[in-house]
This record gives structure tokens, sequence and C-alpha cells, in this order.
């Protein structure tokens, strides 16, 4: 598998590329066409080259798994995808509409298209939030219009799907998101809200209004979260003109407890679509940001807020099903210790009918050389890990949403284990002991350390012809 580095007049799986519509932050787009497929298409390939952030790898797993789980006039039709092994990418409908990037020339726009456009993008979240899916990177960008006007929804790297393993969260512990719209449950890691995705609406509406970000575009964890206790200037003092109602909506949007804002974005469409019923608050009438003792207050008296801001962004919901997760070292396990790892984790599987299997391995950069994200051959080391990670799987016969594989990086590999396992309250580990007593002195035990430490019980494997 090498770096994706498509070309004009190249044919991929029966799939011609045309030319590049866009390089991203973590993928290209390109033109695509295919004898069997009449209507315009578009091929997304991520980005592997040399320093790119792994998040690309794992917010493009993110898409191949949600986006074939799609339908409707809200979202891109999926058509096919490729698999990392050989060629990553997936090709979907290529939406002939105008992104609402070609609006914001004009802003701020009049009042009533605010709404019309907002009330638009809210029916396209409420079918989403149907299909189980929160967006959460809700921008201009990420909004197309089709040619009868309906309100299309793209990029799903980001987004969440309450029936599929989230890899964003379990493998990273930074928010990832669009800074300018990131929710204040999104800034504290927690994916699981759709109200999440009101929250940017709103930030969207007051942009759209005013031409002004409500948060500005902070850098870094601190500044983004002085969304917690500082609340906007109200919409109405940068514009004047602004009607009430819409302040009314816009804030209501933008309030930092989940449960004060909108309970689903069907209500919020409702409102934008009939103003002369929205019922008027002291939100209406604002026109200056709280005092500085109520944001004093709200600084330190967070407890006050909804548990659903705060709440551990990885504590499973009770019905969840356990986590089993199975660690491998493939430049020292020989194949009977692989095969050893198979045995006790379907062994493990076999007892706990609801688990799902998380495939770990980690990626320690070298003490000898100056660390790459390239191998020697010019391959992608973590999806090279990762494509490991799936062969060595494939004999246990899982099903999608059964299984997960996750390439950690981190200065040790016990640490980078014990992080994930504390991260995500997995319930039992697999791993195995190096049967070389020089590589234990050279490197140390990870095994014993991660049973030593791990808070939850952990399997040690050993080669059969050494003893279990």
């Amino acid at each position: 598998m090498a770096g994706i580095r498509l070309q004009p007049g190249e044919e991929i799986d029966g799939f011609t590329i045309g030319q590049r519509l866009h390089v991203g932050g973590m993928a290209t787009l390109w033109e695509a066409t295919h004898p069997d497929h009449a209507i315009p298409l578009v091929m997304k390939a991520p980005l592997l080259n040399e320093g790119e952030d792994p998040a690309a790898i794992v917010s493009f797993e993110m898409e191949q798994m949600l986006l074939p789980r799609l339908s409707g006039p809200h979202v891109p039709k999926f058509i096919a995808a490729g698999d990392f092994e050989i060629r990553p990418y997936i090709v979907m409908e290529r939406l002939s509409g105008k992104s609402l990037v070609s609006r914001l020339a004009d802003l701020p726009l009049p009042p009533v298209e605010v709404a019309e456009l907002g009330a638009r993008i809210a029916l396209a979240l409420e079918d989403l939030h149907r299909q189980n899916v929160v967006h959460l990177d809700v921008k201009p960008s990420n909004v197309m219009f089709r040619p009868d006007g309906a309100a299309a929804l793209i990029d799903f790297g980001l987004s969440r799907h309450s029936q599929l393993p989230d890899l964003m969260e379990e493998e990273f512990r930074v928010p990832y998101g669009t800074a300018p719209y990131m929710a204040p449950e999104q800034v504290m890691g927690n994916r699981r809200e759709p109200r999440s995705d009101l929250f940017a609406l709103g930030v969207l509406l007051y942009f759209l209004a005013t031409d002004v970000l409500p948060f500005g575009d902070p850098v870094g964890l601190r500044a983004l979260k002085r969304r917690i206790w500082r609340d906007p200037v109200p919409p109405r003092r940068p514009r004047p003109d602004l009607p009430p109602w819409l302040q009314e909506t816009i804030l209501r949007c933008l309030e930092v407890d989940p449960a004060r804002r909108y309970p689903t974005a069907t209500q919020l469409a409702f409102d934008l679509q009939h103003a002369d019923q929205i019922a008027l608050t002291a939100r209406a009438e604002r026109m200056e940001r709280d005092s500085f003792l109520t944001v004093l207050n709200r600084r330190f008296n967070l407890g006050t807020v909804s548990v659903d801001l705060f709440g551990s962004p990885t504590a499973r919901q009770a019905a969840d099903a356990p986590i089993v997760a199975v660690a491998i070292d493939f430049e020292h396990t020989p194949p009977e210790l692989a095969q050893a790892l198979r045995t006790a984790a379907g062994q493990v599987l076999a007892t706990l009918p609801g688990a799902r299997l998380a495939c770990l391995n980690v990626l320690v950069p070298s003490l000898m050389s100056i660390d790459s994200s390239l191998d020697a051959d010019g391959r992608n080391k973590h999806v090279t890990r990762l494509i490991d990670l799936k062969h060595w799987a494939v004999a246990l016969g899982l099903a999608e949403g059964r299984i997960t594989f996750h390439v950690l990086e981190g200065r040790g590999a016990a640490d980078a284990i014990l992080d994930h396992v504390r991260a995500n309250r997995v319930d039992h580990v697999i791993l195995g002991a190096r049967a070389d007593s020089r590589m234990r002195s050279l490197l140390g035990s990870v095994s014993a350390e991660v049973a030593a430490h791990a808070p939850c019980s952990v399997t040690v494997v050993r080669p059969r012809h050494h003893g279990a």
C-alpha cells in the first residue's frame, strides 16, 4: 500500500479519475466516472504522506463505516469504498448544487433568508439524527444545497453513529472539530450529544446574520473552553435591526447546557419557519453580555451545568456491550504466539456474546533514528500496522461492528495500552508475554506492567510450547 497519489486518467476498480477538486486537511477530492453509474461522482482519498495527522486515517475509517448506512436527500449517495490494504477511497454522489460557502461573500444576510437557510439545515440535521448520527462538524463548507433547495450534509469523518464504535473517541484524548463551531460538551470530549449540532447551527445562524463569529476563531483547548462560561455578544448589538425572534432562536441554540437548547432539530426548524409563533424570553431583548461577576460565578460553579456536559466522554451507557482488548506486538510475536492470542480472544468472546473486540498495536518511535511516519519503503507506518491487525483478526470471523482496530502512538507500549484501557473502560485485556529473556531484559515486560496497573482483568498468553 503506497501513499495516495492519484492522477487524472488513472483507473481504480473501474472508476476513472478526473480533475482534482479539493485538497483538505485530511483528504483530497477528485472527479470520477464509472460506466455503471450515470450520476456525477466524486472520489475521496485520505492523506497518507509524511507528517500527516493519524486522525486523518481514523476519521477516514469512520466515514467508510458510516456513509454506507446513510440514505435520503440530505446526504450524498454512497457508491463504493476501497480497502486500506490496497488503496483506500470512498466514491459517492457528487452533489450538483452550491455550497453554503458561496453565500459568505454576501454577509450579513437578510433575517428572513437566515431563517430560511437555517430551517433547511435543521431539517437535514433532523434526518441525520433519526439515522443515529451526530455530525459534529457543521460549518459552511460542509453544507450543500441540491437544485431543489434541500440541504445536504457532507464530510462525516468526525461524526458519530450511536450503533457503531466511535474510533475517534477511543483513540484520541483531544477534541476534534472546527474551533468556531464546536459545542461546549464537544470541547470537553462528549461526542454523544445530538444537540451539539444545534449549537453549531446556532453559531452558523449568528455568522450569517452578523458576519461575525460569536466565539471568534480560538486556538488551543484553553481558548476553546472559554465558551463554557463566557456568553457571546448578543447578535442584536452588532446588528440592531435583527428581529428579536431571530436573536431568541440563535441564543437558545448557543446555550452552554444542552438541556436549555432546542430539544430536537425539528423544533428548531419549526421556529425558523414560523417566526410569529416563537415565544420570546429575556434572550430576545438582550444587548449586552453577562456581567463580569456573573461570568466569574459561572466559571467557578460549573457544577450547576447539566451532567451531560461534563460526564466522562468515554463512559459507556449501561446497555453498551463490554470491550475486550487484545494487544499484538508484530515485531516480537512469533506465529505460535499470534495464534495463541487468537485462541484466547475467541474463548473470551465466546463467553461474552455481546462483547466487542478492540485490536491494539502500539507504534513506538525508534530511539536509534529520527522518527518518521513512513517506513523504509515509503509506506505509512500507521496504515501498515492497521493492515497487519486486520490480517491477524481475519480468522476470528467477527462481523463489522463487533471488532475495531487501533494503532496507538506513545513512547512506551505499556503506557499507551494502559491509557487506552482506562480511557475506554475496557473490561478485559489479552496480551502476549515475551518468550525471550534477553528481550524482556532489554525492553521490559509490557505484560507485567499492564497486568499490574490495568483497572480490569488481564490475560497474559504464552506460546503453547512455553506453557500457558
